[in-house]
């Protein structure tokens, strides 16, 4: 099964694939509102209008899993993005990143960009994928990364 394949639901629960976005390169961040990362939303929000005409993609995936800090339904987080921080690129509906219950896309972005030491846990909200035209997973960049560093590694992967 490629990136392409597996399935999302988006923020109205509604079931879809990420084929939406073959052929662009794509920012897969798990988010969260109440997280200290959340400022990053600026600059991940940059980077969508930066470079969305040259074919990047930011997709936002919140999840609950980090310290209790995305707590709310996906239309109260939703509301949340788009009046606080006025988000442009999709948010889409909550998941869980580790443990049993993690969504396949998770796994599968775990599985071919592990962390530190080779684990594929994640750490905490606001992990990084970037992903490559062809649906390869290129990079995973910490919480701690802000968006605008790794701008040459967009630049790299949009050619």
């Amino acid at each position: 099964m490629t990136i392409y394949e597996i399935p999302v639901k988006d923020a109205k629960a509604v079931e879809r694939t990420l084929r939406e976005f073959e052929g662009k390169v794509m920012l897969i961040v798990n988010t969260a509102s109440e997280c200290g990362f959340t400022p990053q939303y600026d600059g991940l929000e940059s980077l969508h209008e930066e470079y969305f005409e040259k074919g990047l993609r930011v997709l936002g995936f919140p999840c609950n899993q980090f310290g209790g800090q995305e707590p709310g339904t996906d239309a109260e987080i939703q509301s949340f993005c788009e009046t606080r921080f006025g988000l442009k690129f999709p948010v889409f509906a909550k998941v869980e990143v580790n443990g049993p219950g993690e969504h396949p896309l998770f796994r599968h972005l775990k599985s071919e960009a592990p962390g530190m030491l080779g684990s594929t846990a994640i750490k905490w909200n606001f992990t990084k994928f970037l992903v490559s035209r062809s649906g390869e997973v290129l990079d995973r960049f910490a919480p701690v990364t802000k968006p605008e560093s790794i701008r040459n590694a967009i630049e790299k992967a949009l050619g």
